[in-house]
């Protein structure tokens, strides 16, 4: 199967990405359909991954940043029947590598895919780091 990676926010297919964030994400499902479409919209930057012979999204991954020189990568996700095939990778290296953030600090929170991320440049915070986690269902 082909694919193909898009930085366009008007491929989004908000309907599959809802529907991923809001069953299969741990890190999220308190948030409501309209907290989600506000999300994308906000965001600096979206990813897509696309099947080419029917145009489905099969991967997404979304960024906020200040545009100069913070980043905050978001809701990153491969459906499951199209794992496997390097998207993850892909995904990251158009929103990071590629991107106008490559030379900018990156962070992310994730409880997986540690692997991936290190492979981009991330590692466990340091001394520096403090993180105020978020209330939720306020």
């Amino acid at each position: 199967m082909d694919y193909e990676l898009d930085d366009d926010p008007s491929r989004i297919q908000f309907d599959i990405v809802w529907e991923w964030l809001s069953r299969e994400a741990y890190w999220g499902r308190w948030r409501s359909r309209d907290d989600v479409r506000a999300q994308v919209d906000r965001s600096w930057r979206v990813v897509g991954a696309y099947r080419t012979d029917t145009g489905e999204q099969v991967g997404f991954a979304r960024a906020l940043s200040d545009g100069i020189g913070f980043a905050y990568l978001a809701d990153v996700f491969v459906l499951d029947g199209h794992r496997g095939h390097g998207l993850g990778k892909r995904l990251m290296k158009l929103m990071i590598d590629d991107g106008p953030g490559a030379d900018m600090r990156w962070v992310l929170f994730t409880a997986d895919a540690h692997g991936l991320y290190e492979g981009f440049g991330f590692a466990k915070p340091d001394e520096t780091a403090m993180v105020r986690p978020a209330r939720q269902g306020t």
